[in-house]
């Protein structure tokens, strides 16, 4: 079977310019790189993005990255609202600012030939009954997944805890108010399976395994929404890598530690050493251990 692909997330190397980041992790040995859209790595709402878009292309092509396109950035479109405003807000207005937002993170996905775009709910605004916000998240996402259809890039949608969206039960809630899109998959995040899902995280992998477009990994404990280090949590992380391997999973694993950027470049070498002693491999000749 193919190895597992690893990736570490742009928003745990925030205090890096991009092509540094990206100049780090194919030193590292990283097959690939998780791009969060926002102000200081490929800000998406600043002028000349195509071209700019172009210009990354053949950045990553030259150092032998692929890319996932994740949409994730805190404040990217409001400056004092975090994560604001989402595809649950009660404003039309709000809601069709981060509808554009996917769209423009499907058109890049598209010219940077990535695995997939990320993208989650949003949290339930103060006011909303859950009938409501159910209704609003399959209408705002419609567009975005015909969107992604055409572009030939699936639109991976991730369970987030706290968010209206928080699990894989959550998923084909959507999946099935949408009337099951080829284009619609799942982004899976192995630390918020062990946080809050009824089944251990390996197997949330195989149930996944039909839709799965998209992985983010880093160490969680039961119940508490942490982003943690690889081995400081509760996460058996033999049995979830093998669990990826048997269901043939083919994109990128991407580390995922937005809380850690001001040592990323520690956590980011601690990671894929960390990744491959528990698959079993070892680091290319020359590459760090």
């Amino acid at each position: 079977m193919k190895p597992l692909a690893f990736g570490y997330g742009t928003n745990g190397l925030a205090d890096l310019r991009l092509d540094d980041a990206l100049a780090l992790l194919a030193d590292l040995g990283y097959d690939g790189v998780g791009l969060t859209l926002d102000h200081m790595h490929l800000d998406p709402l600043a002028p000349g993005l195509a071209a700019r878009t172009r210009r990354l292309a053949r950045r990553l092509d030259a150092l032998g990255l692929t890319v996932t396109v994740e949409t994730g950035a805190r404040y990217v479109l409001d400056a004092r609202r975090k994560h604001g405003p989402t595809l649950l807000d009660p404003d039309p207005a709000d809601r069709a600012r981060r509808a554009r937002l996917l769209l423009t993170a499907v058109q890049v996905a598209a010219d940077l030939g990535a695995h997939a775009v990320h993208c989650f709910s949003g949290v339930t605004p103060p006011g909303t009954d859950e009938d409501t916000a159910w209704k609003r998240l399959p209408d705002a996402l419609s567009p975005v997944v015909d969107a992604a259809g055409t572009a030939g890039v699936p639109l991976a949608v991730e369970p987030e805890p706290g968010h209206l969206l928080a699990t894989l039960a959550d998923f084909h809630r959507l999946r099935e108010a949408l009337d099951s899109p080829a284009a619609l998959g799942l982004t899976l995040d192995i630390g918020h399976c062990q946080c809050l899902e009824p089944l251990p995280p390996a197997h949330c992998v195989r149930a996944a395994a039909p839709w799965l477009r998209h992985v983010q990994i880093e160490d969680m404990r039961r119940g508490v929404h942490d982003h943690l280090p690889l081995g400081e949590g509760e996460i058996d992380f033999p049995s979830v890598l093998d669990a990826l391997t048997a269901v043939d999973y083919r994109a990128l694993t991407v580390v995922e530690l937005p809380r850690h950027s001001h040592a990323g470049p520690h956590q980011a070498e601690r990671s894929l050493a960390f990744l491959r002693r528990a698959t079993g491999r070892t680091a290319p000749t020359g590459s760090p251990s």
